[in-house]
Protein backbone atom coordinates (compact mmCIF):
# COMPACT_ATOMS: atom_id res chain seq x y z
CA UNK A 1 0.00 0.00 0.00
CA UNK A 2 1.27 3.44 -0.93
CA UNK A 3 -1.03 5.19 1.53
CA UNK A 4 -3.37 6.50 -1.17
CA UNK A 5 -6.84 7.37 0.09
CA UNK A 6 -9.17 7.74 -2.88
CA UNK A 7 -11.18 10.93 -2.81
CA UNK A 8 -10.08 12.19 0.60
CA UNK A 9 -7.91 15.31 0.68
CA UNK A 10 -6.14 16.70 3.75
CA UNK A 11 -7.72 20.13 4.24
CA UNK A 12 -6.89 20.82 7.89
CA UNK A 13 -3.66 22.75 7.26
CA UNK A 14 -5.32 25.27 4.95
CA UNK A 15 -8.96 25.50 6.03
CA UNK A 16 -8.96 24.87 9.81
CA UNK A 17 -8.12 28.25 11.35
CA UNK A 18 -9.21 28.36 15.01
CA UNK A 19 -7.34 31.65 15.47
CA UNK A 20 -9.53 33.39 12.86
CA UNK A 21 -11.66 36.25 14.18
CA UNK A 22 -14.89 36.59 12.25
CA UNK A 23 -15.77 39.87 10.56
CA UNK A 24 -19.14 41.62 10.43
CA UNK A 25 -19.06 41.08 6.67
CA UNK A 26 -18.47 37.30 6.83
CA UNK A 27 -21.25 34.88 6.02
CA UNK A 28 -21.28 32.49 8.99
CA UNK A 29 -22.55 28.92 8.80
CA UNK A 30 -22.96 26.25 11.46
CA UNK A 31 -22.90 22.69 10.12
CA UNK A 32 -23.67 19.51 12.06
CA UNK A 33 -21.05 17.02 10.90
CA UNK A 34 -20.60 13.30 11.48
CA UNK A 35 -17.09 12.35 10.32
CA UNK A 36 -16.27 9.00 8.78
CA UNK A 37 -14.41 6.65 11.16
CA UNK A 38 -10.80 7.77 11.47
CA UNK A 39 -11.46 11.35 10.30
CA UNK A 40 -10.72 13.87 13.10
CA UNK A 41 -13.46 16.48 13.73
CA UNK A 42 -11.10 19.34 12.78
CA UNK A 43 -10.41 17.69 9.43
CA UNK A 44 -14.15 17.18 8.87
CA UNK A 45 -14.85 20.85 9.58
CA UNK A 46 -11.97 21.93 7.36
CA UNK A 47 -13.27 19.68 4.58
CA UNK A 48 -16.68 21.38 4.74
CA UNK A 49 -15.02 24.82 4.55
CA UNK A 50 -12.86 23.71 1.63
CA UNK A 51 -15.49 21.87 -0.38
CA UNK A 52 -17.96 24.75 -0.05
CA UNK A 53 -15.44 27.42 -1.07
CA UNK A 54 -12.11 27.10 -2.89
CA UNK A 55 -11.19 23.47 -2.25
CA UNK A 56 -12.73 22.33 -5.52
CA UNK A 57 -11.09 25.01 -7.65
CA UNK A 58 -8.84 23.73 -10.41
CA UNK A 59 -5.21 24.82 -10.31
CA UNK A 60 -4.36 26.88 -13.40
CA UNK A 61 -1.50 29.15 -14.44
CA UNK A 62 -3.40 32.24 -13.23
CA UNK A 63 -3.36 31.00 -9.62
CA UNK A 64 -0.46 33.37 -9.03
CA UNK A 65 -2.89 36.23 -9.71
CA UNK A 66 -5.51 35.10 -7.17
CA UNK A 67 -5.08 34.93 -3.41
CA UNK A 68 -6.63 31.77 -1.98
CA UNK A 69 -6.71 33.42 1.46
CA UNK A 70 -9.00 36.13 0.11
CA UNK A 71 -11.68 33.68 -1.03
CA UNK A 72 -11.44 30.53 1.09
CA UNK A 73 -13.94 29.45 3.70
CA UNK A 74 -12.47 28.94 7.16
CA UNK A 75 -13.53 26.46 9.82
CA UNK A 76 -12.86 28.64 12.85
CA UNK A 77 -14.40 26.40 15.49
CA UNK A 78 -15.68 22.93 16.14
CA UNK A 79 -17.45 21.55 19.19
CA UNK A 80 -19.17 18.28 20.10
CA UNK A 81 -22.96 18.09 20.00
CA UNK A 82 -24.06 17.32 23.58
CA UNK A 83 -25.58 13.87 23.92
CA UNK A 84 -24.68 12.80 20.36
CA UNK A 85 -21.85 10.40 19.68
CA UNK A 86 -19.37 11.47 16.99
CA UNK A 87 -21.39 14.56 15.98
CA UNK A 88 -19.93 18.04 15.95
CA UNK A 89 -20.91 21.59 15.07
CA UNK A 90 -18.41 23.05 12.62
CA UNK A 91 -18.43 26.84 12.39
CA UNK A 92 -17.41 28.16 8.98
CA UNK A 93 -16.83 31.77 7.89
CA UNK A 94 -17.01 32.78 4.23
CA UNK A 95 -15.73 36.10 2.88
CA UNK A 96 -18.22 38.14 0.85
CA UNK A 97 -15.77 38.25 -2.07
CA UNK A 98 -16.37 34.52 -2.63
CA UNK A 99 -19.94 35.15 -3.80
CA UNK A 100 -21.57 37.01 -6.65
CA UNK A 101 -23.21 40.23 -5.42
CA UNK A 102 -26.97 40.00 -5.03
CA UNK A 103 -27.17 36.31 -5.95
CA UNK A 104 -28.62 34.30 -3.10
CA UNK A 105 -28.73 31.35 -5.50
CA UNK A 106 -24.96 31.56 -6.04
CA UNK A 107 -24.34 31.79 -2.30
CA UNK A 108 -26.53 28.78 -1.43
CA UNK A 109 -25.14 26.74 -4.32
CA UNK A 110 -21.64 27.25 -2.93
CA UNK A 111 -22.47 26.70 0.73
CA UNK A 112 -24.87 23.76 0.51
CA UNK A 113 -24.85 22.64 -3.11
CA UNK A 114 -21.50 20.91 -3.31
CA UNK A 115 -20.75 19.58 0.16
CA UNK A 116 -23.30 16.90 0.90
CA UNK A 117 -21.73 13.99 -0.95
CA UNK A 118 -18.02 13.87 -0.22
CA UNK A 119 -16.18 11.07 1.49
CA UNK A 120 -14.82 12.62 4.71
CA UNK A 121 -18.31 12.74 6.27
CA UNK A 122 -21.02 10.21 7.05
CA UNK A 123 -23.60 12.97 7.57
CA UNK A 124 -23.85 16.74 7.18
CA UNK A 125 -26.60 19.27 7.89
CA UNK A 126 -26.65 23.05 7.75
CA UNK A 127 -27.99 24.11 11.16
CA UNK A 128 -27.72 27.91 10.98
CA UNK A 129 -26.63 30.67 8.63
CA UNK A 130 -25.93 34.34 9.28
CA UNK A 131 -26.02 36.55 6.21
CA UNK A 132 -24.53 39.99 6.91
CA UNK A 133 -26.33 43.21 6.05
CA UNK A 134 -23.52 44.04 3.61
CA UNK A 135 -24.60 41.07 1.44
CA UNK A 136 -28.34 41.50 1.91
CA UNK A 137 -28.09 45.05 0.56
CA UNK A 138 -26.50 43.91 -2.71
Amino acid sequence: SVGFKAGVKDYKLTYYTPEYETKDTDILAAFRVTPQPGVPPEEAGAAVAAESSTGTWTTVWTDGLTSLDRYKGRCYGIEPVPGEENQFIAYVAYPLDLFEEGSVTNMFTSIVGNVFGFKALRALRLEDLRIPTAYVKT
